[in-house]
């Protein structure tokens, strides 16, 4: 090349290298914002269903910016090795199907036959959409010939006995409806590439019919919570379709559950239309003789407060009263909530180290390690207050924590109460993600249903129970359950029969 062609050339991959630099540039700050989306410590606004959905995303976005980069990036000349994840093994309970890759010819190039000396396998993760079966029942007709007697022996009773899904299809429906939160519509598509659409409208009557069937179910799980001595209690907004409005308007799912520290593990939800604390208090029993009295974990809503006049002893959520600090903290870096951070850390440090531990250790350990520090943190909140303009975020903060100090300390004299109430909210939040999907409960009618079926779903997790298997097994045993024994099938109590 002459002169002038160098110098184009030169021009030209100078250009080239510019863009190439100004691209990387971009991709790599892309990268730095979805890698600080995804690690950096998480701002409590944040819950761990939403963070889950965010994930999805971002694991997406980080392997596409991860490959553009390199196809754009110069290659280096001696890439350092990097070490590689060790990924956990597939299950062995999986069915595997083998697929040989072997050489088109074994006779060498030389002519002498090669031996195999061994081989290399690389397992990958397989799927297939549902596929449907049936279930053929047929049942022989026996007659005789001299009396004319005919013999035929009964169809075992299905929870609904006139209708063709079985146990195994109406539990799939329910799970995928109020656990998976996928509504009827979509299960009818994903039916339908199955190879047998299933109307929604027939969907919605099997959830119905359903939903009457399990509710005995779930009475028996409430009056079984209701003679714990601890409970926790929450509630999140749902929407809920106002036909007389033309709108939606604004419903409640309570939720009520025993303690991390109780060894049956059972959560019941309950469906209102509103917050107000009759509600509550219409759960709880009250008023009555038999109304519950035990000790109740919650927040600070006005709601619960009729509750302590009626003999409830009241439980404050430590975790509440943090996180007001830790707002203050990750919003402007302020240096009382900092310290207030590390006071409120020594609290959970103790709960940490005797979270396994029985009622009495806890108690004794409590008392050793965790009320210094609560007498710290209470002492350090009255000093700075005086220093704090009334008013203030800071001041509001601390006034939250003062105002209800008693209540927040309970547990140190309890071994049976929590700290806080992050128990319940971790079975409520899932909610959040199903109320995205559902996009608002039809009738109070569909959202107790709703409230009663996800009861005994999130019961069945939380007693290790796989809700499709759990849900499949009692609905072909309820039928023929005698009443007086009903509790068997309650999730933290149940049983699998062989085979399920």
């Amino acid at each position: 090349m002459d002169a002038a062609q160098l110098r184009e050339l030169t021009a030209r991959l100078l250009t080239e290298a510019k863009h190439k630099d100004a691209v990387i540039e971009k991709l790599t700050h892309e990268n730095a914002v979805l890698k600080r989306l995804k690690f950096a410590a998480q701002s409590e606004r944040f819950n761990a269903e939403q963070k889950s959905l965010l994930d999805e995303t971002l694991d997406a976005d980080l392997q596409a910016v991860a490959e553009e980069t390199e196809h754009l990036a110069p290659r280096a000349a001696a890439p350092r090795e990097r070490q590689q994840a060790k990924r956990q093994p597939l299950p062995v309970s999986l069915p595997r199907r083998e697929v040989r890759h072997e050489p088109a010819s074994t006779t060498c190039a030389c002519g002498c036959q090669m031996k195999r000396i061994g081989e290399d396998v690389a397992e990958k993760l397989d799927y297939q959409p549902g596929v449907f079966t049936v279930e053929r029942h047929v049942r022989g007709k026996w007659a005789c010939a001299e009396c004319e007697r005919l013999v035929q022996a009964p169809v075992a009773a299905h929870i609904i006995d006139k209708g063709i899904p079985t146990a195994g299809l109406l539990a799939q429906v329910l799970v995928a409806k109020y656990a998976d939160h996928l509504p009827l519509y979509r299960q009818e598509t994903i039916f339908g590439r199955a190879g047998f659409a299933i109307p929604r409208s027939t969907l919605a009557q099997w959830v119905g019919s359903a939903g009457v069937q399990l509710q005995p179910l779930v009475d028996a799980m409430r009056d079984d919570l209701l003679r714990r001595r601890v409970l926790h209690a929450d509630e999140t907004p749902v929407a809920m379709l106002d036909p007389g409005a033309g709108k939606t308007k604004r419903a409640y799912l309570w939720s009520y559950c025993s303690t991390s520290f109780d060894r049956d593990r059972l959560v019941v939800f309950d469906f209102a239309e509103g917050r107000a604390g009759r509600h509550a208090m219409e759960f709880l029993g009250h008023p009555g003789e038999q109304a519950w009295r035990g000790a109740l974990v919650c927040d600070d809503y006005a709601g619960y407060k009729a509750l302590f006049a009626q003999g409830i002893t009241e439980a404050g959520c430590l975790a509440h009263a943090r996180r007001k600090f830790h707002e203050l903290w990750a919003n402007h870096k302020s240096t009382l909530a900092e310290q207030a951070l590390a006071l409120f850390a020594r609290l959970y440090e103790v709960e940490r180290e005797i979270a396994d531990l029985p009622a009495d250790e806890r108690l004794r350990l409590r008392q050793l390690k965790a009320r210094p520090a609560a007498d710290a943190l209470h002492a350090w909140l009255l000093a700075q207050r005086q220093k704090v303009p009334p008013g203030s975020a800071t001041a509001k903060a601390m006034d939250y924590s003062i105002a209800r100090w008693s209540a927040l300390v309970r547990y140190i004299d309890d071994g049976d109460l929590p700290a806080d109430n992050n128990w319940v909210e971790n079975q409520i939040r899932p909610i959040a993600i199903g109320r995205n999907n559902w996009l608002f409960a039809g009738s109070l009618r569909a959202g107790k249903r709703a409230a009663a079926i996800m009861s005994l779903v999130h019961s069945a997790k939380l007693n290790a129970h796989e809700p499709h298997a759990y849900l499949k097994d009692v609905m072909q045993r309820l039928p023929t359950q005698p009443a007086s024994r009903i509790g068997e099938l309650l999730p933290h109590r149940w049983t699998p029969q062989p085979g399920c």
